[in-house]
């Protein structure tokens, strides 16, 4: 199958599905470039809030993973300051059967299930133990880096 062929199938998955905290959408006709957003799962610390990111599919998809990352700052023990994700299917856990849908749904469920025995962020690690303190500063960080940048 064309890398063209499978992206146009993820799409029209995700297009059919009645998923309201995820989406995707390529950013041009070439397809391999995508922008998603993800919305934080309702009573989990993330309720609510909404990240952006971008997808990059390789020549090799679905044989290779896309390489994905947060645009928006995410606060999170597997998310680095540059948007890099820690996740074993991005990895050497990936499949072919996965889709679009499915990946999003994952980074999804790792914002409220993180992996703290590979943390990339080391204060959110450390902060996830604690969920009060945890919430607090993921709020405090969304207000300042995301509602109000620059202020």
């Amino acid at each position: 199958m064309s890398i063209l062929k499978r992206l146009n199938q993820d799409l029209m998955d995700l297009m059919m599905t009645n998923e309201k905290t995820v989406s995707a959408f390529p950013i041009n006709d070439t397809m391999v470039e995508w922008n998603a957003t993800i919305t934080g799962v309702k009573d989990t610390l993330y309720d609510g809030l909404k990240y952006k990111l971008t997808i990059s599919f390789p020549k090799e998809y679905p044989y290779q993973a896309p390489k994905i990352k947060f645009t928006t700052p995410c606060f999170h023990p597997n998310v680095d300051q540059q948007g890099n994700i820690c996740l074993d299917i991005l990895k050497e856990k990936w499949a072919p059967s996965y889709n679009v849908r499915t990946l999003l749904l994952s980074i999804q469920s790792l914002l409220e299930d993180p992996n703290l025995e590979s943390p990339l962020n080391a204060q959110a690690a450390e902060l996830w133990l604690r969920p009060q303190d945890y919430k607090r500063t993921l709020d405090e960080k969304y207000e300042k880096e995301v509602l109000m940048p620059g202020k």
